[in-house]
């Protein structure tokens, strides 16, 4: 494992009280994850929540939502209690609770975030900065090679690839990303116990392994089709920005570019042909969406103020700043801002230089948006 993927010992697993409350709230039939998070504002726990009368509920939600909630918990959901508490036993496997320590922080910035997320491999990397890569899963040969060169290339810079697994663009992304030092997460629409599509098994074992794969359905959910929007939201969520590769006029990754626009997330696109059906969709976002135009993966990282560290590859920031900002840390983990604060230097500057910092492996990323110094 990288020296940047250390992560605190104090990370703990979730009881079988923690995790059985958000499973029986999450399997509550009709209550969907804005009313749960709007339960959860109002009493607290889940623990609370269901020790409450029907009156306490009924301020809250319908009658049948608050029926829902007093029916006692049968076999299926203890079965799946079981099963979910025997997946976190497993080496590499963590979960993670809405507001319990290591949550993305991005994620809990949804209006909706996800009340648990399953997930494999190389958890620090969700709080990597990240760029979103999508598009036709019917992709052409060239359309897969461009996708996992841009992708290598952005992860080269330092960037972490974020798709979906799907077949196509996605899984030329996610080999490109494993490829450099940035990695790959794949946020996929099943249960972490499904592989899907089948034929993407090898990758799903590399990126369990070199990079990370996150779910928020519970285990043994299969490929819905209302899922995957789902999965596009986390998908955005997770990015600085979108980059779709291919899509037709119609495709599914039309709506995780405009599921990245209204979470204020750049989008950007690759032009083609003006005779090519897998064209039709970046040309439609670039015309009517407010797509940037990209042809290489050095716009991105201009437009994301990352070229200058590109540039030196990943090699070592100067000395002088680098003894300057393991100096500030010292024993302590601070964010950006109050780094930025101790060294009298702008935050949007100081980002690009704390990535190189740990690329280099002098300092890691904890959740919460926290830096830390590595000591060797």
């Amino acid at each position: 494992m990288l020296a940047t993927d250390t992560l605190p010992a104090t990370q703990q697993q979730l009881s079988a009280e923690a995790l059985g409350g958000c499973l029986r709230l999450q399997q509550t039939p009709g209550v969907g994850l804005l009313t749960a998070h709007q339960l959860l504002r109002q009493f607290g726990d889940t623990a609370t929540l269901f020790r409450a009368e029907r009156r306490a509920l009924r301020q809250c939600v319908r009658e049948d939502q608050a029926s829902a909630l007093l029916a006692p918990p049968d076999a299926q959901l203890a079965a799946l209690l079981d099963a979910t508490l025997r997946w976190q036993e497993q080496p590499g496997h963590t979960l993670l609770a809405y507001g319990s320590p290591g949550y993305p922080p991005l994620l809990a910035q949804l209006a909706a975030p996800p009340l648990l997320l399953y997930v494999q491999g190389r958890r620090a990397l969700l709080t990597r900065t990240a760029l979103a890569v999508v598009g036709a899963r019917n992709a052409s040969q060239q359309g897969r090679l461009t996708a996992q060169r841009m992708a290598q290339a952005l992860s080269e810079a330092g960037l972490c690839i974020v798709s979906g697994l799907a077949l196509g663009i996605d899984g030329a992304a996610h080999e490109g990303g494993l490829a450099g030092p940035g990695s790959s997460v794949a946020v996929i629409g099943t249960g972490p116990d499904r592989i899907y599509p089948a034929r993407h098994a090898a990758l799903a074992r590399r990126l369990a392994v070199e990079g990370c794969i996150v779910s928020e359905f519970a285990l043994g959910t299969t490929p819905r089709p209302e899922n995957f929007p789902c999965r596009n939201r986390l998908i955005c969520a997770l990015a600085a920005g979108v980059l779709v590769v291919e899509a037709a006029a119609k495709s599914g990754s039309l709506i995780t570019a405009r599921l990245a626009i209204d979470q204020g997330k750049e989008v950007y696109a690759m032009p083609g042909s003006v005779h090519a059906t897998l064209a039709k969709g970046c040309h439609q976002l670039i015309r009517k969406e407010g797509a940037k135009l990209v042809e290489s993966a050095q716009h991105i990282l201009e437009d994301l103020g990352l070229l200058e560290r590109a540039a030196s590859g990943t090699g070592q920031p100067d000395d002088s700043f680098v003894d300057r900002v393991l100096v500030a840390l010292g024993q302590q983990a601070l964010t950006a801002d109050q780094l930025a604060l101790q060294l009298g230097q702008a935050v949007a500057d100081l980002q690009g230089q704390l990535l190189a910092l740990e690329l280099a492996g002098l300092v890691e990323r904890l959740p919460g948006a926290l830096f830390q110094r590595l000591w060797r």
